[in-house]
């Protein structure tokens, strides 16, 4: 299983917000590029980012940081906020992002997100934001009336990269991810589904591994606060039997 570590992006600075809300955050780093070395000298296989202002504008805000962060490391980056049209998808492929991540568009233009698939093989991923079970879109500002498992279902023979399974009301509070939740999803789709939100010590990795369907797994808070040594857990993620 695969320990994304996240840089999320927010003014140009690299933060985490409680529960999604843009009021609630706390800077962590104000050089997200420095962050993102830092990752990759500790033996990270990806670095997991979300330009947060575009996820709420609709469109990139944090550019600059993200260049820069693709600048500054070779190991591969995958790419959330505010890409919802196939020029940027396009742009940000090109500009060395390995993967893009498609939430808000995968509810309101799932053609899009086909059409992409079909495009950049192997390097589109779909966001899924559940709350209260439901899809959350716009930056979690709009609640859907899809499940994660309804939405999912909709990309089964797309060919996405992979699913990423968000719990909103777990994200950034450190009250450990929803297995149950993350679980259920995996069995109902083919796609490799990757669980975010509330991840908080090594003991949840190990937990959301043991599942045995669950390709992997991100953490922001819990590595900048010092709760999962990042190199420790790497290490014990690496001496198990892949899933």
């Amino acid at each position: 299983m695969i320990l994304y570590p996240a840089i999320d992006l927010k003014d140009g600075q690299c933060v985490r917000l409680k529960l999604g809300d843009m009021d609630q955050s706390t800077v962590f780093n104000d050089d997200p590029a420095a962050q993102a070395t830092d990752f990759a000298a500790a033996g990270c296989e990806w670095i997991h980012l979300v330009d947060l202002n575009g996820a709420f504008e609709g469109q990139p805000v944090n550019a600059a940081a993200v260049e820069a962060i693709l600048k500054s490391v070779s190991i591969p980056v995958q790419l959330g906020g505010g890409i919802r049209s196939m020029e940027t998808i396009a742009h940000w492929l090109q500009s060395g992002v390995r993967r893009v991540i498609l939430g808000t568009v995968a509810v309101k233009n799932p053609t899009l997100v086909r059409e992409a698939c079909r495009e950049w093989p192997g390097r589109i991923a779909v966001g899924i934001d559940a709350k209260g079970g439901k899809v959350a879109i716009e930056g979690w500002a709009e609640i859907s009336e899809l499940t994660a498992v309804e939405l999912a279902a909709q990309f089964e023979d797309a060919g996405a990269a992979a699913i990423i399974h968000t719990d909103v009301d777990r994200d950034g509070v450190l009250a450990g991810p929803n297995i149950e939740a993350t679980a259920a999803l995996a069995r109902s789709t083919s796609v490799p589904v990757i669980a975010s939100g509330g991840v908080s010590s090594l003991e949840d990795l190990l937990a959301l591994r043991a599942t045995g369907g669950i390709a992997g797994a991100i953490s922001g808070r819990a590595l900048y606060d010092g709760r999962i040594d990042l190199r420790a857990a790497l290490a014990t993620l690496r001496e198990g039997a892949p899933c």
